[in-house]
């Protein structure tokens, strides 16, 4: 008799992390990094924010490796505050190494298509391209994984967050679309390298 064998639970079906006190405690380790850059920038009289992406610059273009970390005041800051919490904490889901390689992925993808497009004579900082990019990677996933659970939490996050997705069209001075339309795509990029695989058949075993 050939019987299937239980299907593990794959990382890439989960909705929350496996560890989700360990989750909670790095996004909020995160943010207080944000924080305390933050307190520094303004000590130091905004100086921190000259590390932002200057478009086709090549002295702006480190600025891809800095610019999520940098804000242009406490409301800037506190508006991100929420999302970021929220969105990478359901990101862990599949672990903490795949969530810094879904991150990395948004963060340089995200900023690079800032520096090619972001126009001239401006600066970009602010953590919202990576948020966009975790939002995008959590409504999709799903599809990609073929997970109705992670379908089912995309459509509530849909219903609370969708308007967010305003956010990657021009028209607002002062904000980044750039940063929040290539932050999606990079999500989108990422959950397709994450996620796309097709989820596994289980072998059969052979009882006795």
């Amino acid at each position: 008799m050939v019987a299937p064998a239980p299907a593990p639970r794959r990382p890439t079906a989960r909705v929350l992390p496996a560890a989700p006190a360990r989750a909670a405690l790095t996004m909020l380790a995160l943010t207080a990094l944000l924080y305390v850059i933050e307190i520094v920038d303004q000590l130091s009289g905004s100086a921190l924010e000259r590390n932002g992406i200057e478009p086709l610059e090549i002295d702006g273009l480190d600025g891809v490796l800095w610019a999520p970390l940098l804000h242009g005041d406490w409301a800037h800051l506190t508006g991100n505050t929420l999302p970021f919490l929220v969105f990478g904490f359901l990101a862990m889901a599949g672990g903490i190494g795949r969530f810094f390689g879904v991150t990395a992925v948004i963060w340089l993808v995200g900023g690079l298509g800032v520096w090619l497009t972001g126009g001239d004579e401006t600066r970009h900082i602010g953590a919202s391209g990576v948020i966009f990019g975790w939002l995008a990677f959590l409504l999709v996933r799903g599809f990609f994984a073929r997970s109705l659970r992670q379908i089912a939490l995309a459509v509530v996050l849909f219903a609370l967050w969708g308007g967010l997705l305003f956010g990657v069209l021009p028209g607002q001075p002062g904000i980044s679309w750039q940063a929040h339309l290539f932050g999606a795509l990079a999500g989108l990029l990422a959950a397709r390298l994450v996620a796309g695989g097709r989820p596994n058949r289980p072998s059969p075993i052979a009882a006795p």
